[in-house]
């Protein structure tokens, strides 16, 4: 891509998301611009336009998805709605932000991949968490044998939602595990540098098929033991954490998932304990400069690409199975 002109981005629909992931980030990196936006509510798109200076408002997705100008597409949509349209935008020239869960299930995420390597265009899966220096730090700390010998890990994701909210919505790919889980389940991957295997899950069920809450025992590569929980009932709590336990100590953290937010990475060990902070600036600023940079042309700066989303997905899959549900989207 062209290094003279700014990377121009078009947003599928007026999610509420998208200030906090896209427009604000923006503002705060030289190289792009938020250009357009298309919503299903043309009047919605025009007020979501005016309130954050965006300069086109296009009736239709496939009009924005057809914009000449338009070099990226920023895929806020419901779960359900990932799949059909990034695999529209990328075929129609543009590369492709998506948020997280990349599909509704494995088969989805797998066309998606594809897609993006027949067109050679980039498909980028928005776990914006794994930017921040703090992500980086953690995977080191474990990587070098700070804990010793990794015995145990376990991350927890919690936000109370109201019940009229999407993600209890079946058509829409909703579940607990989708929208929350789907972090500690990364974390835990990434983290250990190990691929998880889904030993059993338990949920607590609301609307037919859809997870309010769910808890997974999982187990490495290594033969460690791994534990994901998370929850979107009413009576949870709002927080994030994630903890790893090995023969000579323990590491935890408190939000990993918005350390811009505030967070804490507490080791222990025989030597005595740590605390730090890790500085940064917000998880999506990061996220946004490393897909800059994957543009520019270093693309293994971006690495929860198309590719990575459909083994996180594969895996939310067997969660799904293993508790007695089926996977979204089937």
């Amino acid at each position: 891509m062209a290094t003279e002109r700014k990377i121009r981005f078009g947003i599928l629909g007026a999610a509420k998301i998208a200030p906090n992931a896209l427009i604000l980030p923006a503002r705060q990196t030289p190289e792009v611009e938020v250009l357009a936006i298309a919503s299903r509510d043309p009047a919605r798109a025009r007020e979501f336009a005016e309130a954050h200076g965006i300069a086109r408002v296009h009736a239709t997705y496939e009009g924005l998805i057809a914009d000449a100008e338009v070099d990226v597409i920023y895929n806020p949509l419901p779960n359900s709605h990932h799949c059909q349209w990034t695999i529209r935008a990328l075929r129609a020239g543009k590369h492709v932000l998506c948020e997280k869960p990349l599909a509704s299930n494995a088969g989805e995420a797998a066309q998606m991949a594809q897609a993006a390597a027949q067109t050679g265009l980039l498909l980028l899966e928005a776990f914006h968490y794994r930017y921040h220096p703090l992500a980086d730090r953690i995977r080191a700390s474990i990587g070098a044998g700070v804990i010793g010998k990794l015995q145990h890990v376990e991350g927890s994701f919690t936000v109370p939602i109201p019940p009229d909210n999407i993600r209890f919505e079946w058509d829409l790919a909703g579940g607990a595990t989708m929208d929350l889980g789907c972090y500690p389940l990364h974390m835990i991957r990434y983290f250990s540098g190990m691929m998880p295997r889904v030993v059993r899950a338990k949920a607590r069920v609301g609307p037919p098929n859809i997870d309010i809450a769910m808890e997974a025992e999982l187990e490495l590569d290594s033969g460690a033991s791994a534990r994901m929980t998370t929850s979107m009932a009413a009576d949870a709590q709002l927080g994030a954490s994630f903890l790893a336990r090995g023969d000579r100590g323990e590491l935890r953290v408190n939000n990993p998932v918005g350390p811009h937010w505030g967070h804490q990475l507490v080791i222990v060990t025989p030597e005595g304990t740590s605390t730090e902070t890790v500085p940064g600036e917000t998880t999506y600023t990061h996220q946004l400069r490393a897909l800059v940079a994957a543009l520019r042309g270093d693309r293994a700066s971006f690495p929860t690409d198309g590719r990575d989303g459909v083994v996180g997905m594969h895996i939310i899959d067997e969660v799904y199975r293993a508790a007695g549900l089926p996977p979204r989207g089937t």
